[in-house]
């Protein structure tokens, strides 16, 4: 079954002749998430937060917290903006709930 009216052969009855856009969408922009190293925070919590909230293995989330411990920083993920800000907020509750000091910050790649 055909319908002319839906073909488009790219001209106008009056002569014109019709010209397409493309609209481009733009990738959003990503964000790490950054855990900062801290003189209380028991080790072990922090690979659990590691474990918990950004879904690391324990072997991977023990390497990311050695890191942070001698460099004072360490990268957990990177992100949109919306869902790093959500596990910024997810490791800050976690760690008041649990009475720790430990600091999580964000930053644009």
């Amino acid at each position: 079954m055909s319908d002319d009216r839906w073909e488009d052969d790219g001209e106008e009855g009056d002569g014109s002749v019709s010209i397409q856009t493309r609209t481009r969408t733009k990738k959003p922009s990503l964000y790490r998430v950054l855990i900062l190293n801290d003189d209380y925070t028991p080790m072990e919590f922090v690979v659990f937060v590691l474990e918990r909230i950004f879904n690391k293995s324990r072997d991977e989330a023990t390497h990311i917290m050695l890191h942070v411990h001698q460099h004072g920083v360490g990268v957990c993920g990177v992100y949109t903006y919306e869902v790093a800000e959500t596990k910024v907020a997810q490791v800050m509750d976690l760690a008041r709930r649990n009475e720790h000091p430990l600091q999580c910050t964000m930053e644009k790649e």
